[in-house]
């Protein structure tokens, strides 16, 4: 995966760049703690600009995020939970859990998707109860965009201001990306066994 990344990243730059951040959104094991700064690296010595870089990244990003608010929005809370309860176990969820997400970010407002959007995982995840629950488009494109550019812009400026010791710290990140695929897969297996648990309870 780490490989693939710095490929594509070296061979396509900014365009590159802003696809990987539309996968990150979309399929969370692709890392954008491993995309950004390797793009802010690139920007140190010249081979990229800073800015592009930024831009690319947040847009691609906010592309990926609208994917899952609209599929939250088009299916909304009781379409989604009865999916749940019945191909839940694909996706690790059942109708309660689709409960306490929509009731949670009811909770604690649309700035909520302002925060999310600068935590790992969280950052893909909170585009689904915002669907749901119906935030209006606008605010969410809003709320995702200042997250999204200032989680980029933060990620973008390490690896500008890393410069020579990026090549090191290259290896270092390529681990996190692993962990966090690891720790993804790891979590979706218990959230499988989860739910198959309480279906065979229901049952």
């Amino acid at each position: 995966m780490r490989d693939f990344i710095i490929e594509v990243v070296r061979s396509t730059g900014a365009w590159g760049i802003g696809v990987l951040m539309v996968l990150e959104n979309v399929f969370p094991p692709i890392p954008s703690e491993l995309v950004m700064p390797l793009g802010g690296y690139l920007t140190a010595g010249g081979t990229l600009s800073f800015w592009p870089v930024v831009i690319a990244g947040s847009l691609g990003s906010l592309v990926g995020a609208s994917f899952w608010y609209y599929i939250g929005r088009r299916m909304g809370k009781e379409r989604l939970a009865e999916w749940a309860g019945r191909h839940g176990a694909w996706v690790a969820m059942t109708p309660d859990d689709i409960e306490r997400a929509a009731g949670w970010f009811q909770r604690h407002g649309h700035a909520s998707v302002f925060f999310c959007r600068m935590l790992p995982f969280l950052r893909t995840v909170i585009s689904v109860p915002a669907g749901i629950t119906g935030m209006p488009l606008a605010p969410f494109l809003f709320y995702s965009a200042l997250g999204t550019f200032a989680w980029t812009a933060a990620l973008t400026l390490a690896g500008r201001l890393l410069g020579r010791q990026f090549p090191e710290i290259e290896n270092v990140l390529g681990y996190v990306s692993w962990a966090i695929i690891v720790a993804a897969a790891a979590w979706y297996v218990y959230g499988v066994v989860r739910v198959k648990r309480v279906q065979r309870a229901q049952g």
